[in-house]
């Protein structure tokens, strides 16, 4: 009995390294890297969830509010926060019932990590397999590009010495070694760490903002135009759309039953960090924001932003990978490398996915306008409507029903209930987060190409100063009262 209680266990952790020995004593070496590196608690997967959500956004947040106004992104980070929630409730069920029906047949996933559209393929076939896996590895790749573009965006307030397309080229190297770290299973330590760091710089940015007071003349005029105000909302909807990565995430755990509340708890405490940063920021530089998406650039210089910019840079290394390391699984599986124990043969198959992403990187540096072009065209089908959608199908019959590993809680209504839920997400994302977000995010990256142009070395860099002109036909005239040369006056 206890052998076979250790192999579930194996099963339902899915980790993918290889087993430690039954019975081998563990020495303090091996104990201290478990506690740092072999996470798979509810507390991992919160910290997991809590990090990825809050990484970059909590910058261009403060510009969505200048395009919203005040209430409008108060309301917006509310609503797409339990919207996000939902759905990521959604995702959970569909895994646990995709992974129970396989589990039945004998089906082992110790060293092979369940993904999205392989839940999609076991519940609805390979047609929604293929919309799923070509929207999910889409928005990751470009979650992993505005990684990229915030990390050149951010050190440029600390070292502008160089320009932000070189620093694109410096931390796209220092993500590539993202290609080391196995699995979600080994972001135990720098999950944690990047929640600790985005909830200082969350903090800076509030404190910070109320010790500045408001800019001479400030002005609150948001919104005014419906192109700012739907690229400010699908800013928000992307900021609520990092579960993306749910599906790796549940399957790190070592019981991932327990995951169906962990992502409204971790959008709890995100929007502690959200609401009284972008607020603050807000409330001091007003319109000023529009044309400075990133808020670190109008807040002074000063070693406690000097330390939320190296927090921030951190973060997006660690955030980085989280989005990568799905679009890394996909390209092991696609070359037959998945199941490989070599952690080295790994490490050099998954390079060639940091290629594409360090290019995009440099072809759009537009860092905020992406955010919300990413958001409406791509977040919005991934974690938002294909979720809603699937759990609609797999649940359409009465036997399905009937038979379900998990039913929809009676406090919402059960399964009518999360019909109705589900139809108005599908409805409500499609018009007004792909139809009207999209019209205007795609307006907003498309003005911005037009005054950077692609490629731009330095986007939203301050011009350079002039250079100073000296007349060389005249000498200078003569100071009016020139001083002496000492103080001494000898009668």
């Amino acid at each position: 009995m206890e052998s076979s209680d250790k192999v579930v266990e194996t099963v339902i952790v899915g980790n993918y390294v290889e087993m430690e020995a039954d019975g081998k004593a563990k020495s303090f070496k091996s104990k201290l890297s478990k506690f740092l590196w072999d996470g798979g608690s509810a507390y991992d997967a919160w910290f997991s969830c809590a990090s990825n959500q809050v990484a970059q956004v909590l910058l261009t947040l403060p510009y969505s509010f200048s395009q919203l106004g005040m209430l409008s992104g108060i309301l917006f980070q509310l609503f797409y926060g339990l919207l996000g929630s939902w759905t990521a409730y959604l995702i959970s069920t569909l895994y646990i019932e995709y992974r129970t029906r396989k589990e039945r047949e004998k089906i082992d996933f110790r060293n092979h990590v369940i993904q999205w559209f392989e839940v999609l393929d076991g519940l609805l076939g390979k047609h929604w397999r293929n919309v799923g896996l070509a929207f999910n590895c889409t928005f990751l790749l470009f979650g992993s590009v505005i990684q990229l573009i915030a990390c050149a965006s951010n050190i440029y307030y600390i070292n502008d010495n160089l320009d932000k397309r070189t620093w694109t080229y410096i931390f796209g190297a220092c993500c590539a070694t993202t290609v080391f770290i196995p699995s979600f299973h080994n972001y135990r330590v720098w999950s944690f760490l990047g929640l600790v760091m985005t909830t200082y710089t969350a903090w800076y940015l509030t404190i910070a903002s109320f010790l500045h007071g408001q800019v001479e003349g400030v002005k609150h005029s948001g919104p005014t135009k419906l192109v700012l105000y739907f690229t400010g909302a699908t800013n928000i909807l992307y900021t609520f759309g990092g579960h993306a990565v749910t599906v790796e995430i549940m399957h790190a755990m070592w019981k991932p039953q327990k995951f169906k509340a962990i992502y409204l708890f971790a959008t709890l405490y995100v929007l502690t960090l959200t609401l009284p940063s972008a607020s603050a920021v807000y409330w001091a530089f007003g319109d000023l924001l529009l044309n400075h998406s990133n808020a670190f650039s109008l807040l002074p210089k000063s070693p406690f932003r000097d330390m939320a910019v190296i927090l921030m840079l951190i973060h997006q290394f660690i955030t980085f990978g989280f989005a990568c390391t799905p679009l890394y699984f996909v390209w092991e599986k696609a070359i037959g490398m998945h199941e490989c124990k070599s952690l080295c043969k790994r490490a050099a198959a998954r390079l060639p996915v940091v290629i594409p992403i360090w290019f995009l990187a440099i072809i759009f540096p537009f860092f905020g306008p992406i955010n919300s072009t990413v958001g409406s065209l791509l977040v919005s089908f991934t974690v938002y409507i294909i979720p809603a959608l699937a759990h609609i199908f797999t649940y359409r019959s009465a036997a399905a029903r009937e038979n379900a590993v998990e039913s929809p809680p009676r406090f919402l209504g059960g399964w009518i209930g999360s019909y109705t839920i589900n139809v108005f997400v599908v409805v409500w994302v499609f018009v007004v987060g792909f139809g009207f977000g999209g019209w205007a995010s795609i307006t907003n990256f498309v003005h911005q190409i037009d005054t950077f142009g692609l490629f731009t070395k330095c986007y939203q860099c301050p011009p350079p100063l002039p250079p100073m002109v000296f007349n060389t036909t005249s000498a200078p005239p003569p100071l009016r009262h020139p001083l002496p040369r000492n103080h001494s006056h000898t009668p």
